[in-house]
Parts: structure tokens; sequence; C-alpha cells
């Protein structure tokens, strides 16, 4: 059964004339036979480049691939009424499955503020429950962050504001959502379910240090865990420090599997039916 790659910034391979060519090639080779290239660019004005990769990868020997649409918070300044205007535009395209990856961010220090965050967030949000589509979460806190942006952020707790948000303006939608490259606690973990949203684990869920994913990966009913990359970033052990890409993803699934005491066959085909279930389009 081959894997599908929930998560994957295939617009960042332009280190040669052929290298997402390659990139997909290998994917398509290593099993990985579906993708979703997060549209987010770098910024409204690139967001379009994911959904011109869905639509002009086709043939024999390469994964079909799908695309969203988003602002990253991380660029939420610049989430203007022109740039939500074409993400809606974006978005009506039939290989445009979900809106993301959108959130807050309160790792880096030029990041912009809290409330600036929070606005286009939720704007976003209600922007893809009137288009009816998914939507892929992006949450960081500012625990591991400098100690600059810690006192730029203060005490507040993205994960807090997040579901808090969440709960709000997208759970009354009945629409769900992939908690992407899902990195929280237990308590996060359970909170996200309860909103109605799947958890997709990346590479560094094999780290040695992520006891609390692993622990989150065990305890996700079977019917809402989704794997991905985040590629070009967090390859997996025993790959860690290269260039992720989605030929890799088989080390993250491998590890996923054996957390829940299944085969990677199994596993396969559960986060196959999972993504189906959530993206029924793509079925």
């Amino acid at each position: 059964m081959p894997l599908i790659d929930t998560h994957a910034h295939l617009d960042f391979y332009t280190e040669t004339p052929t290298d997402r060519d390659e990139v997909l090639r290998r994917a398509y080779d290593a099993g990985v036979h579906t993708i979703l290239a997060i549209g987010i660019g770098e910024g409204p004005s690139t967001m379009h480049q994911a959904l011109e990769i869905a639509d002009s990868t086709k043939g024999a020997g390469l994964p079909a691939v799908y695309a969203s649409v988003g602002i990253h918070p991380q660029e939420a300044a610049s989430a203007t009424e022109e740039a939500l205007n074409r993400l809606v535009k974006l978005a009506l395209h039939d290989r445009c499955i979900a809106i993301g990856e959108i959130g807050l961010d309160y790792y880096h220090l030029d990041n912009p503020e809290i409330p600036i965050q929070k606005r286009a967030f939720v704007a976003q949000m209600r922007l893809a429950g009137e288009l009816r589509k998914p939507i892929l979460i992006h949450c960081r806190t500012s625990e591991l962050a400098t100690p600059q942006a810690k006192e730029k952020f203060g005490a507040a707790d993205a994960w807090e504001d997040l579901l808090g948000l969440i709960a709000e303006h997208w759970t009354p939608t009945g629409l769900g959502g992939i908690m992407h490259c899902f990195s929280g606690t237990v308590e996060q973990a359970e909170r996200s379910l309860a909103a109605g949203f799947h958890l997709s684990f990346a590479g560094n869920l094999t780290y040695p240090k992520s006891q609390a994913i692993r622990a989150a990966a065990e305890l996700a009913p079977t019917h809402r865990i989704l794997v991905e990359t985040d590629a070009p970033f967090l390859a997996p052990i025993p790959l860690r420090g290269q260039r992720n890409e989605p030929a890799m993803m088989p080390h993250t699934a491998a590890a996923l599997a054996a957390l829940r005491g299944i085969s990677p066959e199994e596993l396969a085909s559960v986060t196959t039916a999972n993504f189906k279930n959530l993206f029924p389009s793509t079925r």
C-alpha cells in the first residue's frame, strides 16, 4: 500500500532546474504516491506555486499532487484584504483541497505581534469555513525560543490561544483539519482530537527527545493519524541533518507503525484511508 505525504513544501526544491522532478520521482519510487503540496510560498505573492506544481505534475512514475493555499503566521502582517481575496480565488481550484498552513507562531523574534497573527488566523478560518475546506494548522510556542523572543511574546501560550480561537471560530463549522507536524503534549493532542482534528506526525517523531510526541502518537485513535515529511525540513533518523524530501517518509511511517504495534503496510493503509476520508475529492 503506497503512502501519502500530507505536508511537503515542494516549491522549495529549486537547487537545479530538474531538482523538483527528481524529488518527485524518488518519492514515487519510495512508495509515496500522493503528496499534499503546501501553498504558503514566501508570502501571499507566491502562495500560488504549490497549485502550479499540483497542476503540472502528471505522468507515469510521478505522485498525484494536491495543493493547499494559505498565509503562514510569520507572514500574518501581509494578510491584507487583497491577499485574502487572492487566497479565495486560488482555493476555488479543484486541485486545492485545504487552507493552510495557518495558525500561530510565537517562536521567532521577528514574527508579527500576537494580535496581528490572531487576526490573520481568524480571517482564514472564516474563509475556509465559507469554502468548506479543511484547515492545516501550524502551532509553535516560545518555549524553546531565544530570550529575546520569549521577552517579546511573554507569558502567552500559542497552544492555549490557538485552541481557544479554534473553539470559537472553527468548531462551529463542523469541518475538520490537520494538526500539522504535531509537536504538542498528550493533553494538547487530546484537545485537538476533541476539536475534530487529525494528528499528522513528521520526522521529529523519531528524535530522541520527542517523548511527548511519541506518547501522543500512541494514544491517538487509529482513524485520526496521518504521516508527513514537512519537507525539506525535519529529516527523520537515520537521515537527520540532511535535506528532507518525501522519499524519506517511510522512515517516519515505520517508526509510527512500530509505536502503535502494527506493520508498516497497515500503517500505510490506515493513513491513506484517513486522508481520503478527510479529503473526499482525492478518492
